[in-house]
């Protein structure tokens, strides 16, 4: 993946990036010739959530892997403009992929556990880490990450059964689990909810807003009104552009843009 040169910061920028966990500006991003991103610029608050909207194929998961540098995973793909994790440029040649991703966590669409078992899937990362000195800090670990995803009371007495073999909803609050067991200071959310039924959502829902407390969250749904009810602010894409950002009622209520009324209120999408 090629990265192009920053541009300069103006004082105003510098003063919206002291204030936001992550910030971006100007991003582009190509695969191959076909521009996937054009000029997204956004801050994201420390210890909110920000639920990314918009049609599908509008570019807001392709902006999302921007975010911990999957995209460096696609051959094809180029990402031009700047993206800060605490005033850090995530993109700088110095800067490790591995570790910006324990920093950066991320749940995927559908839930993905490892053919381990529970207890196995969550010591994952503290032990590739290197975040545990003995056992009983690694058991401690799982078990407070099981306890913040929810979980513990369901597989306190089946940590060493297959996590592949949990409900759907299990599962995907176990990824979560997984994902904190490294403490992140953000965690992406890939439309953690589409695959899972209406029950299984509302627990991931609630979730959410309790892992707030403790981290910064952007999550891209399909779903507006999983939009509405777990975030505090909301981004609308649209053809690859970010059209417009506020704080989730007012793009709920009072949209500044023609193009996001239109999708609110379900003229097109």
């Amino acid at each position: 993946m090629n990265v192009a040169s920053k541009p300069a910061l103006d004082q105003a920028t510098l003063d919206d990036r002291r204030l936001a966990k992550v910030s971006a500006r100007d991003v582009d991003v190509f695969y191959g010739a076909k521009q996937a991103l054009k000029s997204v610029s956004i801050d994201i608050r420390p210890n909110e959530v920000t639920a990314l909207i918009g049609p599908s194929g509008c570019g807001k998961s392709t902006f999302l892997r921007c975010l911990n540098r999957m995209n460096d995973l696609i051959e094809s793909c180029r990402v031009a403009g700047s993206i800060w994790l605490d005033g850090e440029d995530i993109y700088t040649s110095g800067l490790d992929p591995v570790q910006l991703r324990a920093r950066v966590g991320m749940v995927f669409q559908k839930p993905n556990p490892f053919p381990k078992t529970i207890y196995d899937n969550v010591a994952y990362g503290p032990r590739i880490h290197g975040l545990a000195r003995s056992r009983a800090e690694l058991d401690e670990i799982v078990m407070t990450s099981l306890e913040k995803a929810g979980l513990i009371d369901e597989v306190k007495d089946r940590l060493q059964e297959q996590g592949t073999g949990l409900s759907g909803g299990q599962q995907q609050r176990l990824c979560i689990a997984r994902a904190i067991a490294v403490s992140p200071e953000v965690i992406l959310m890939d439309e953690p909810c589409s695959a899972l039924d209406p029950i299984a959502t509302a627990k991931v829902e609630e979730l959410i807003d309790e892992l707030r407390q403790r981290f910064t969250i952007v999550i891209v749904t399909h779903s507006m009104q999983q939009a509405a009810r777990v975030s505090q602010r909301t981004g609308f894409f649209h053809l690859g552009e970010l059209v417009e950002c506020g704080e989730t009622e007012q793009i709920f209520t009072n949209p500044r843009h023609k193009l996001t009324q239109g999708y609110i209120t379900g003229r097109f999408g």
